[in-house]
């Protein structure tokens, strides 16, 4: 199964239109619609929280409930400030990256609509360059073409807006797809083909399956830590990206090797229940499905980290996608990567017994 195409045109006609939408932390419900949109046709019912996580449910009278997650939402910018000319200084909502900043569009939302801006840079003819400053959060700006700060006003834009950049999908050399967001859209795309070929399958599950797309996971987990204690999961299966460590400036012996192609990464941590790891492992060796494997010191940094200390402690494991250039607008992950760890979740999913503890002790 590893081996097929998994990804048909509704498929990739779905991940298109979900990556392009702007979803920034906290800002996250349209999204969300276009997801539970595509869902619909897999799952029993959904749940939906106060702030915005979706979770596609089947077999929602189970006792037994497994979570399968990835986070809907994106870096972005808050505008912070506005000066008397009409330029807008900003703050970071979740990591954005300031060096990638400066000669980039935007999009300022508003309850207008949309406002088009620029992150202007000083040109290279005025710099100093025996002693060119780097771009830092403090110097970057924004230019909507306002003469002034009341004109800004007048355009709708003020101090809390959001701001996203509007770069959208693209496929370079047939198998690598690019798009600012794919961290972690990507994994909500996933984990809806895990539900999508459950159903194709006519497969049947003992237990309640949980399709979890979180949100605000991008400021500290908040949303899987809001979602879990709603759920309250025996098992929790979490999908995210991680560094392809091949690509110049990264030091593999610190961030260890990972490389886009070779297929899904498999995390060791504390917060990974050993036992569940294992099935996962040996599921992939089972069906032949190639996965490269992380050590990940203290904490995951993902969602992982919310679900495993929840409720009592919720059996918890990490299968994350490879990723070039994370938090810019040019992020890039390898289709077959994205198949894989489709696959390795599904067959996972099938060698999960009702009522399994994964306990030590058993």
């Amino acid at each position: 199964m590893a081996k097929k195409q998994l990804l048909n045109k509704k498929s990739m006609d779905f991940l298109e239109k979900y990556l392009n939408n702007a979803s920034p932390t906290g800002y996250e419900w349209e999204g969300q619609k276009i997801w539970m949109d595509y869902l619909k046709p897999y799952v029993d019912e959904f749940i939906t929280d106060t702030y915005g996580s979706a979770v596609g449910v089947i077999n929602p009278k189970a006792k037994y409930k497994v979570v399968i997650e990835g986070h809907a939402d994106e870096i972005s910018w808050y505008v912070n400030y506005i000066s008397d000319n009409g330029l807008l200084y900003v703050v970071r909502n979740g990591g954005s990256d300031h060096q990638i900043a400066p000669s980039k569009l935007v999009n300022i939302h508003t309850k207008n609509g949309i406002v088009k801006g620029v992150f202007g840079w000083p040109a290279i003819h005025t710099r100093n360059k025996s002693k060119e400053d780097a771009p830092k959060p403090d110097n970057i700006c924004i230019d909507i073409g306002a003469k002034d700060k009341n004109e800004v006003e007048e355009m709708g834009v003020h101090v809390g807006c959001v701001i996203t950049y509007p770069d959208e999908f693209h496929i370079l050399n047939n198998d690598k797809f690019v798009c600012r967001a794919l961290d972690n859209r990507v994994g909500g795309f996933m984990i809806a083909e895990v539900a999508r070929l459950l159903h194709e399958n006519k497969k049947q599950l003992d237990f309640g399956l949980y399709i979890t797309n979180s949100v605000q996971e991008e400021i500290g987990l908040r949303g899987a830590q809001m979602i879990t204690e709603t759920i309250k999961p025996n098992v929790a299966i979490v999908t995210d990206v991680t560094h392809d460590t091949t690509t110049p400036m990264i030091e593999q012996k610190k961030q260890g090797y990972a490389e886009i192609g070779k297929g899904p990464v498999v995390a060791y941590a504390p917060a990974v229940q050993q036992k569940l790891r294992d099935l996962i492992t040996e599921t992939a060796d089972a069906k032949k499905i190639p996965f490269q494997r992380a050590a990940l010191s203290r904490a995951t940094g993902t969602d992982t980290d919310a679900f495993a200390y929840s409720n009592g402690g919720v059996a918890s494991a990490l299968i994350s996608l490879p990723l070039r250039y994370m938090h810019t607008t040019v992020e890039m992950v390898h289709k077959d990567d994205v198949e894989n760890v489709i696959t390795l979740i599904y067959e996972t999913l099938l060698n999960i017994k009702d009522g399994e503890t994964f306990s030590y002790f058993d």
